[in-house]
């Protein structure tokens, strides 16, 4: 198949399987699950009634007080341990090669299918300016939230971005199923184009 170049009479030859494959929702699910879940801390932890500090001896006598009851450090009490504390874990959930690679283009075959990609020569910015980006952004009718994806990083192109929001700077080796599914339209350089298909192949 074959991806028009934004202002140009050129077409890039693309390979059906990364930007024609079948949309999977089970596939795409599971893997942006998965790198979201990755990036947890998993650091919460509170602590349980003999973790807690204070004195296990019986707060007060077994009969004629009311309600029977026995160390303070007891979960009904205030300063109490937690009946059901949470401890440090991982959230990590395994995912294979095959598979991250299978819903990438599941995804960009998604985002060609509803025309939201969007195929130019080259991303540069001579200077660092917000405003030169938000011209850019303009001319290319790239949306609220565009992801710029070029072969290798830019820093005018990052610099330029950093104080737009939901506007995101991406190399290929940066790219992310989350940072796909979360753009309104993503545009690549047609020299990201061949090495995302060199990654993905």
């Amino acid at each position: 198949m074959e991806l028009a170049i934004n202002n140009s009479d050129k077409k890039l030859s693309v390979s059906d399987a990364i930007f024609g494959r079948e949309f999977s929702q089970d596939l795409v699910h599971q893997v942006v699950v998965a790198y979201r879940n990755a990036g947890r801390a998993g650091t919460k932890a509170q602590k349980t009634r003999s973790e807690v500090s204070g004195t296990t001896k019986k707060s007060k006598k077994q009969k004629g007080g009311g309600a029977r009851h026995g160390a303070l450090t007891a979960p009904i009490f205030v300063g109490g341990g937690v009946t059901f504390a949470a401890k440090p874990r991982s959230f990590a959930q395994k995912v294979n090669r095959k598979m991250y690679r299978a819903a990438i283009s599941a995804i960009l075959s998604e985002l060609n299918r509803q025309g939201r990609i969007t195929v130019v020569e080259g991303l540069a910015l001579d200077t660092p300016k917000t405003s030169g980006m938000v011209a850019m952004l303009k001319d290319l009718k790239a949306g609220q939230r565009p992801l710029l994806v070029t072969e290798e990083a830019s820093e005018n192109l990052y610099l330029s971005a950093r104080n737009l929001r939901y506007v995101e700077v991406r190399d290929v080796q940066g790219l992310d199923p989350v940072a796909l599914v979360g753009a309104d339209t993503v545009v690549m350089t047609s020299d990201a184009v061949k090495k995302i298909e060199e990654w993905l192949a």
